[in-house]
């Protein structure tokens, strides 16, 4: 992804396999809290640490300086604008520029190393030669912000380039090695301003410290930076720096754009493996994982990985439950979801299924764990769990308690919650038939449930006004009561799952509904542009975007979804699947161009021009596009996403 005229605002993005990262924008300038060179994750995948935030770059030639870099203050000053010097920009294989001035930049994370590589070099031989890199450190937890403070530590211990540095003793040290001359010069940049974060009415401003400065004769070599954190003083930078690359490179090397995006999400959790939600902000989530592996994992024919992220996630089974999130500092699992579970349950479906279409079934314990997970969650839900969540007479599932949001509408602020959807919320159902005949295939216990539940689904979720299906029946459970707000909910009813719930005209009711009034060209609103409650702009300080999030705004990773349930409805013909290409696939994959290079965006605006918003790289959102890629790839492609069924035509 190559661009001579580079999109400045658009997002870098360069992780490791244990929850850190580094991340930018095309222009140089820090926009997010978030942005780094180095972050750190201690306690993989959590615990992350920004330690190097950034740098300030020149180089000095017989006309003067001539800045790489770019910087925002307070109030909103630019200085220096190395942006400008700017003449081309791509992020394949890595992050690279090129600049007027005759020199380019490259900046690359080790996958397995944890490092950060940073090189220039020259394009011209009139180019100037010498380079000035002044590192600029913090010492922070991601989510925070640094301030100008005594307890910084500038002090380095250098051996020749390569210089260590401990701001503060409860953190790793800093390591930078380099085959420049270190010079000890500290310095406090101030009030640095991070637009977007002012955008989402968050604070904003921060302090950095510079304690020396990096000089490079271009002329004689390549600059190299590689940034750690923690380790030996005594290697070689342009060694180490190689070895990345040349591992990095050979990572990189023909795979699919998607697929290559795919491995940032990947990250280890102790012994196991799980899956990043989304970056910046986010780290692994239960309803967040199971969704996003089945593109990201089994679409892509990871299925080793696949195992091991459901064998990790298949230990948290709690009276049914698996927890939906694990917080940033090591407190309990957080049991909040009734869905999580159940997608659980259906992304070990598709792996079985996956594996047992390669010809590669997995290890005979593996998959009595995986069943018997299953069987644990299926048991945990008939019993009654936490929440309420459980069978009623109907065989259909309840689930909410007041003040606590279980569905993925999940909004909350304080005691605010946006979407309670409590009651019996129409996606849970769809999950609740998919997971029962799923275990019915194991256990006939779940056969005669399984049959109550999709006659009392067809039974009570049509809506003969719309002909679409509610949102909630049996609302506050409440009997008999309904929520008739169109949501793209219904849409799981018909596709995105292994069975469908809804056939024949039904199916093609909803699905004609839901394109209609919900779908954009980069996902499904949250709700109907009709309804008095629509927010058609994702924008805002945390109460303003909170009440958007799930009342209009756009999701991407609801795109998997509807494409499927369009084809069940259509027939997966070659002229229905080049019709799907066109008017839905194409747009994210132009999308993969604009916000965060590469993958796909968490949100965007209801409205015109859709606007992207939220993390610029999203988990689901990136796994539901190859879902679709596989769903509309050719009889030969290499996919290993489960088959498409199709529904009874009308």
């Amino acid at each position: 992804m190559t661009s001579a005229t580079p999109n400045l605002q658009a997002e870098w993005l360069e992780s490791d396999r244990f929850g850190g990262f580094a991340s930018g924008t095309v222009s140089g300038e820090r926009t997010r809290r978030y942005h780094a060179l180095l972050l750190a994750a201690i306690t993989p995948p959590t615990g992350r640490v920004v330690l190097v935030n950034g740098i300030e770059a020149w180089l000095e030639g017989p006309d003067g300086i001539i800045s790489l870099t770019t910087q925002r203050y307070t109030p909103d000053v630019s200085h220096p604008e190395g942006y400008q010097g700017i003449t081309a920009f791509s992020v394949t294989p890595w992050p690279t520029w090129r600049f007027a001035a005759g020199l380019t930049k490259e900046i690359l994370v080790g996958r397995d190393g944890a490092e950060t590589v940073l090189r220039w070099r020259r394009t011209r031989d009139d180019a100037p030669s010498r380079l000035v890199v002044r590192p600029l450190l913090s010492g922070r937890d991601y989510h925070a912000l640094h301030r100008r403070n005594e307890s910084f530590d500038f002090a380095g211990d250098v051996i020749g380039g390569n210089v260590a540095w401990q701001p503060y003793r409860d953190l790793p040290a800093i390591l930078a090695l380099t085959n420049g001359a270190y010079e000890q010069a500290p310095e406090w940049y101030r009030n640095f301003l991070y637009s977007a974060e002012a955008a989402r009415g968050l604070d904003c401003v921060e302090d950095l410290a510079s304690p020396g400065l990096f000089r490079f004769d271009l002329a004689h070599d390549d600059a190299v930076i590689v940034l750690r954190a923690g380790g030996s003083r005594s290697e070689s930078a342009a060694a180490c720096a190689s070895r990345t690359i040349e591992a990095e490179r050979a990572r990189r090397a023909a795979r699919p754009a998607t697929w290559l995006a795919a491995d940032s999400y990947l990250v280890d959790r102790g012994a196991g493996r799980t899956l990043i939600a989304g970056f910046p902000w986010f780290t692994d989530w239960g309803r967040d994982t199971f969704i996003a592996m089945r593109g990201l994992m089994i679409g892509t024919g990871r299925l080793a990985e696949a195992r091991d992220i459901l064998l990790a996630w298949s230990d948290a089974v709690s009276e049914g439950m698996l927890p939906n999130r694990f917080p940033d500092a090591g407190q309990a699992p957080e049991y909040n979801a009734v869905d999580a579970s159940l997608w659980f349950v259906v992304a070990v479906h598709e792996l079985l299924g996956a594996t047992a279409a390669a010809h590669a079934p997995i290890e005979p314990d593996a998959r009595t764990r995986l069943i018997g997970a299953v069987e644990a969650v299926l048991r945990g839900y008939a019993a009654g769990t936490r929440f309420g969540i459980g069978v009623d007479a109907d065989g259909l599932l309840r689930a909410g308690a007041a003040g606590i949001q279980l569905t993925w509408m999940d909004a909350k602020l304080g005691d605010w919650v946006v979407t309670p959807r409590i009651g019996k919320p129409v996606e849970v159902q769809a999950l609740w038939i998919n997971a029962l005949r799923i275990g019915a295939a194991w256990s006939p216990d779940w056969e005669i449930p399984a049959r109550k539940a999709q006659a009392a689904f067809e039974a009570r979720f049509p809506d003969p006004a719309t002909g679409g299906l509610f949102d909630v029946v049996d609302v506050d459970h409440q009997s008999g009561t309904v929520d008739r707000r169109l949501r793209p909910n219904q849409i799981l009813a018909v596709g995105g799952l292994p069975f469908a719930a809804l056939q024949g005209d039904s199916a093609w009711r909803v699905v004609d509904l839901v394109e209609l009034l919900l779908l954009t060209p980069l996902g499904l609103r949250t709700l109907s542009p009709d309804h008095p409650d629509y927010v058609a702009h994702y924008r805002g300080g945390p109460r303003e975007r909170d009440g958007a999030y799930h009342q209009g705004t756009a999701w991407p990773w609801l795109m998997g979804p509807f494409v499927e349930a369009w084809l069940r409805v259509r027939g997966s013909t070659e002229a229905a699947k080049q019709e799907a290409r066109r008017r839905f696939m194409a747009p994210l994959l132009e999308h993969l161009g604009t916000a965060g290079l590469g993958h796909v965006s968490e949100v965007v605006d209801g409205d015109p021009p859709y606007t992207p918003g939220g993390c610029p790289f999203q988990a689901w959102s990136l796994g539901e596009l190859i879902r679709i890629e596989c769903l509309l790839a050719s009889a030969d492609a290499s996919c290993l996403a489960p088959q498409l069924e199709t529904t009874d035509g009308r």
